[in-house]
């Protein structure tokens, strides 16, 4: 394998002082890389393969809805909606989860639970905007 290794790193060396990278697209450009830290390294050079093949690895669509979410979630000061952005990022995470036959990040049970606070915040903010709004109305009937 190491012959291998010194042949490629030869050829390479030689193609770039014969200026065969000089004039390649986005040359002095940074990177555009994907953001999988969460794939295991052993599947990131196969999914990359599929990418390019035009497969998307239902993972890596679900890393990018993850991404999504987020962004959108970092946009969002409601509570009632952020709540719900909350829940489907577990939703997916759970899935993600599913797919990779392991946790991702967090066990189960604590899934489970973050869930069942997220629910509870999410009803207790949707009464306490109906609770707001009673008093709203309460408050202007008195004037």
């Amino acid at each position: 394998m190491r012959l291998l290794d010194a042949l490629v790193e030869q050829r390479i060396a030689a193609a770039a002082a014969r200026g065969e990278f000089d004039d390649l697209p986005g040359a002095g450009a940074p990177l555009s890389l994907d953001d999988d830290a969460l794939v295991p390294e052993e599947v990131r050079v196969a999914n990359r393969i599929l990418k390019n093949a035009g497969f998307m690895p239902p993972a890596m669509e679900q890393l990018r809805a993850l991404r999504d979410l987020q962004a959108e979630l970092n946009a969002v000061s409601d509570q009632a909606t952020r709540c719900r952005l909350q829940a489907r990022m577990l939703a997916l995470h759970m899935a993600l989860e599913s797919l990779r036959g392991g946790p991702l990040v967090l066990p189960r049970e604590y899934c489970r639970r973050i869930a069942e606070r997220l629910s509870e915040r999410a009803s207790n903010s949707d009464m306490s905007a109906v609770e707001g709004s009673a008093a709203k109305v309460a408050g202007s009937g008195t004037q």
